[in-house]
């Protein structure tokens, strides 16, 4: 009897907690239906440019499966893969080939040097050499860790950030501190400025030692500047900083602080180019913008593996103060519900 009294009395503990109830049943309903939205989307197909192709050669080459588009000079293909716009451009040059790469996505050159081996061998008796490959970024020894290594570097400063900043403002609450606070003459904004500006110096801390352990440590690629990594991961720690204290306004116990991560970490790892997104589908795109890891990753990947400086960043940089403003404010109000003043 005793037993079964401690057993209906944790079943009767869940079953008031709709938090954990939603923890073990909704959050991996909801994983998992990202990850058959994502891994179930349509297949990449690479982006190709022609620049002077002679024109017994295009009919046939437009017939491959990849996007085509034709331009009159190089410098325009060169334009447009720095906007992102193609992967390649494949160049003839006295009916010999040469095909320059973005480079810096392994898979995506996968996809590429496939297309270019299986659509040059339909014309082979036309070209009078091998085609020659170049690399605008990275190159052919360049490894998916240093592709995906930026990604997982962001990832890590978001979630090691979120969740100790969202257990150490929730022991703030339960051991009184906060109270005391708010018995204060102490404006509310103070009080969230304080706290950011507080665990942020350990965030910086934090930021640094895992970026410079990864680069210098790991040896993962850096084409750019280590100051504009530091400056990105100390926008991305102080976003998770912010929405980490946010949300732990709502959390009663740090229970409650791990059953915000399904919602509001890992879905952005979907989102944050960890998986290519031109596969993910149509409709679940618009999730993209709202995520600041994506900011971040972004940002990230220009810097380590492309080698660009503030000019390519400072848009990403400015989505992630305005995440971390925003989460901010939202703090400010969440703390009515504690004092009114």
């Amino acid at each position: 009897m005793r037993l079964l009294a401690l057993v209906i009395r944790i079943l009767q503990q869940i079953i008031r907690d709709k938090r954990t109830i939603a923890l073990l049943i909704v959050a991996p309903i909801l994983i998992l239906t990202m990850l058959n939205l994502v891994f179930n989307g349509k297949d990449y197909v690479p982006k190709i440019g022609f620049v002077n192709i002679p024109d017994t050669l295009e009919t046939q080459l437009l017939a491959s499966d990849a996007e085509i588009t034709t331009y009159e000079t190089e410098k325009q293909a060169i334009e447009a893969l720095a906007d992102h716009e193609l992967d390649a451009y494949l160049l003839f040059d006295s009916m010999e080939p040469t095909v320059v790469l973005e480079g810096s996505d392994p898979s995506v050159n996968g996809s590429v040097i496939q297309w270019l081996q299986s659509s040059l061998s339909t014309v082979q008796q036309d070209i009078q050499s091998e085609p020659k490959i170049e690399y605008i970024y990275g190159s052919s020894t360049m490894s998916s860790f240093d592709y995906f290594g930026p990604v997982l570097l962001g990832f890590f400063v978001f979630f090691f950030t979120f969740l100790i900043a969202g257990i150490s403002f929730l022991r703030e609450r339960t051991t009184g501190t906060l109270e005391r606070l708010l018995a204060s003459p102490i404006r509310k904004w103070e009080i969230v400025l304080g706290y950011t500006i507080g665990f942020g110096i350990f965030a910086i801390i934090q930021a640094s030692i895992i970026a410079a352990y990864a680069i210098y440590g790991l040896g993962l690629l850096m084409e750019g500047a280590f100051i504009y990594v530091l400056l990105i991961t100390l926008a991305l720690a102080i976003t998770a900083l912010t929405l980490g204290i946010l949300l732990s306004t709502f959390a009663n116990n740090e229970l409650q602080i791990i059953q915000f991560i399904p919602l509001a970490v890992v879905p952005q790892i979907f989102f944050s180019g960890l998986f290519n997104l031109d596969t993910i589908s149509e409709w679940l795109r618009w999730i993209i913008p709202l995520t600041p890891l994506y900011y971040a990753a972004d940002a990230l990947r220009n810097i380590m593996v492309r080698g660009m400086g503030w000019d390519m960043i400072y848009q990403d940089v400015l989505f992630l103060l305005g995440f971390s403003i925003l989460f901010i404010v939202l703090n400010i109000f969440a703390l009515r519900r504690y004092r009114k003043i």
